[in-house]
């Protein structure tokens, strides 16, 4: 790959690891330290880390996309919120997942909105940022305990149903656990319904939200929420 950004550095990596990450992560030492750990992980592949957006996105225009960059959030130059949707403008199927060290809420909706697919915090162990990584592309919506409780409760102070999005309450009962990050098969059992009846009822949820994703339901909601 090129690497012609000022901050651009090329992790090594064994060349059995198949999911390309890529870091942007301005803290050094912890971006140095987090690649090395990616790069240790069974089926990653940190292949580039960057010291800000500006670096990730020139090299996002020039180079294969990845499956999934790790975003902080409080970054010089363009912040970690506003880079989202440049990324997902340049590579819609690469997964964005901030990490980052702030939990309040703004920042939780403004992230999702934006097209963010998970929200973890930096004090995660570095074994579950990585099962968060392998989540994602499993159809998972990743997120600490503490970032799912303040969700939830934002979901809490929702209207039941939500009448301008047309939610069914066994729609929006599926959509809080999306936010939580469960599985089909995980949601079918929590709602005792057949794995099937859960796609059904995704489909809808994407057909009525005009979205394609789960991270796309869950912002639309918010955004319904919070206009």
């Amino acid at each position: 790959m090129t690497a012609n950004a000022a901050n651009t550095e090329a992790v090594p990596h064994p060349p059995t690891q198949t999911i390309n990450v890529w870091l942007v992560e301005d803290n050094q030492i912890y971006r140095g330290a987090l690649a090395r750990l990616l790069n240790q992980a069974s089926g990653l592949r940190c292949s580039s880390a960057f010291g800000s957006c500006g670096d990730a996105l020139r090299q996002l225009r020039e180079d294969h996309p990845p499956e999934v960059i790790l975003l902080d959030i409080g970054l010089p130059g363009l912040s970690g919120l506003d880079g989202i949707q440049q990324f997902k403008s340049l590579s819609p199927t690469t997964h964005v997942i901030i990490l980052t060290v702030f939990e309040d809420a703004d920042k939780i909706v403004r992230a999702i909105c934006a097209g963010a697919s998970g929200y973890l915090l930096k004090t995660s162990p570095g074994d579950k940022i990585a099962q968060a990584i392998h989540e994602v592309l499993g159809g998972g919506a990743p997120m600490t305990p503490q970032i799912a409780r303040s969700v939830l409760n934002i979901f809490a102070r929702m209207a039941t149903p939500a009448p301008e999005l047309g939610l069914s309450q066994r729609e929006k009962e599926t959509i809080e656990f999306l936010v939580q990050g469960l599985t089909t098969k995980e949601i079918a059992d929590r709602l005792s319904l057949s794995i099937h009846t859960v796609d059904t009822h995704l489909r809808n949820i994407y057909r009525k939200l005009h979205v394609n994703s789960r991270a796309g339901a869950v912002g639309k909601a918010m955004q319904a929420k919070f206009a």
